[in-house]
């Protein structure tokens, strides 16, 4: 009798270790989906910027074009 209650703890504290570390990963995911929401909910909302800020971006977007052309071409910018 004390072999099937020593094995009937162990099954218990196994069953128990497995419920902790379930509980413990699905906390854990529901945290990083909340990071990502966030993430997305951060990156649909646009501030404000001025035309200073603009045309920054655009020359920036021209000389990567201006790259990647000269990549295409073969000539080393």
């Amino acid at each position: 009798m004390s072999e099937a209650m020593i094995t009937l703890t162990m099954a218990s504290f196994g069953l128990t270790a497995l419920c902790i570390t379930v509980v413990a990963g699905l906390k854990g995911w529901q945290g990083w989906l909340e990071v990502k929401r966030l993430e997305l909910s951060g990156r649909a909302r646009h501030e404000p910027r001025g035309a200073a800020a603009d045309l920054i971006e655009m020359a920036d977007l021209r000389e990567r074009v201006r790259k990647l052309e000269s990549i295409a071409a073969c000539i080393d910018p």
